[in-house]
Order: structure tokens, then C-alpha cells, then sequence
């Protein structure tokens, strides 16, 4: 079973220097038949004005990632860690007990635009840690690259039974993921347009798919980029 969200149905805000669309509930939008989906919490797609960004604040007990789009993203956090992500950088802050970060536009001049998802942990009050990714389009191309899983499986760890996979599929192309029994999945169209077992998607459309042994992209624009979640 596949059930479609399109962008136009998501949560929005424009706050002048931030303008933001809300995936499941967040902040002061709240739709009880969207509160997330299995541990997936919180996807947010956030531009925001050069030089602007958010002040030190804090999380705990979440798996927080953060992919950049476009632009230039400035991170700061209680750990020690000092970065600029940009263009498909990739970044992962298991929370765990506590930390305090920021985030702002690293440019003066340019917006930046990225995702940030939050995932629930298998485990509250953890050790909080950091870790960041670089993928090239080359990496992605053709594929879908797993960036994020449980410890022996991508890149970047994270404390959840959860498969982040990233990938983009030409016009006239098509990927597939197959899903175990009883896993589901979770996809995020980052850009352009495909299909997604055979419904159509289009930029910031999303789909969940429950009891299917596959997920299918077949791509109708050049370059469509795809962030697919496995879950329990």
C-alpha cells in the first residue's frame, strides 16, 4: 500500500528570514494524522536569509540529521564541533542527554537551503556525538547510496533500526530498494519528478509504503533526487 503526501499539504511558515515546510507536526503546526512515522519525528525543509539562522538552543534523547541542498550551513555546538556544510554535506548529532548547538547561514550573501529529520532513538540517554558526510552527485548518481544506519551498516551511525539511503535517477531510469518482511518505508523527493511504484511525485512530495516487498523509482526528470527511510 503507498499513500502519497504532497508538498502542498505540508505544514508552512515564513517568518521572513526563514521559510519553512513541516513533513509531520512540528513547532506551531499540528495535525494529529501526521505526527511521524514509525521513528521518523521531524522532516523540516528550511531556507534561510543570508545571515540569519538559529541561536544556541538544545535537543536530547534524538537522532538529528541535517543535508544540505544549497548554500552554506554554520554549525556550532556544545561538543566542540565548529563546521560549514555545504552542498551535500550530510551531518549527524546523536543528541543523547543533551546538547546545545547553532545554525546559521554561512553566507553573507546567499540563502541556504536544507533538510533537517529528526529520528527517536532505540535508547534514551546516550553519549551525545557528531559525525558529517560528503557525498558527490557522482555518488549518487545511478544510485541509492546508504548514508545512515545501525552500527555495522552506512556511514553515519545512528541509534535507531533505520536505513537512510540517498540517491538520484535519470529521466527514463529506475532504482529499486527491496524492503524485508515487515519493514516499511518512508520516501522524500528531494527534486525534480518519479514515480514511486508507479504513483507520480513531484519536488517536496513525500510517500509511505507499508506491506510492499519493493520500492521503485522510476524517474521522469534528469537528476531527481530521492531520501528513502527502511524501517522497522
Amino acid at each position: 500500500m503507498i499513500a502519497i503526501r504532497k508538498s502542498t499539504q505540508r505544514g508552512h511558515a515564513n517568518h521572513g528570514w526563514l521559510d519553512t515546510s513541516h513533513t509531520f507536526s512540528f513547532a506551531g503546526y499540528y495535525d494529529p494524522e501526521h505526527m511521524g512515522f514509525g521513528a521518523l519525528r521531524v522532516i523540516n525543509e528550511d531556507r534561510v536569509s543570508p545571515g540569519k539562522g538559529f541561536g544556541s538552543h538544545g535537543h536530547e534523547d534524538m537522532e538529528i540529521l541535517t543535508y544540505v541542498l544549497s548554500g552554506a550551513l554554520a554549525h556550532k555546538d556544545s561538543m566542540g564541533n565548529v563546521e560549514t556544510l555545504y552542498a551535500n554535506d550530510l551531518q549527524r548529532i546523536s543528541a543523547g542527554t543533551g546538547i546545545v548547538h547553532s545554525e546559521f547561514n554561512g553566507s553573507p550573501t546567499e540563502p541556504v537551503h536544507f533538510l533537517q529529520i529528526w529520528l527517536e532513538p532505540a535508547a534514551n540517554g546516550l553519549q551525545p556525538s557528531y559525525r558529517q558526510l560528503s557525498l558527490t552527485e557522482e555518488q549518487k548518481l545511478g544510485k541509492l547510496v546508504l548514508v545512515a544506519s545501525p552500527e555495522g551498516g552506512g556511514p553515519l551511525k545512528i541509534h535507531q533500526d533505520v536505513q537512510v539511503l540517498i540517491g538520484q535517477v535519470e529521466a527514463g531510469g529506475e532504482l529499486t530498494h527491496r524492503l524485508q518482511p515487515g519493514r516499511q518505508a518512508w520516501v522524500h523527493l528531494v527534486r525534480g519528478a518519479a514515480k514511486v511504484n508507479g504513483q507520480p511525485l513531484a519536488t517536496g512530495d513525500a510517500a509511505a509504503l507499508t506491506a510492499e516487498s519493493a520500492v521503485t523509482f522510476a524517474g521522469v526528470d534528469p537528476n531527481t533526487e530521492v531520501i528513502l527511510f527502511d524501517l522497522a
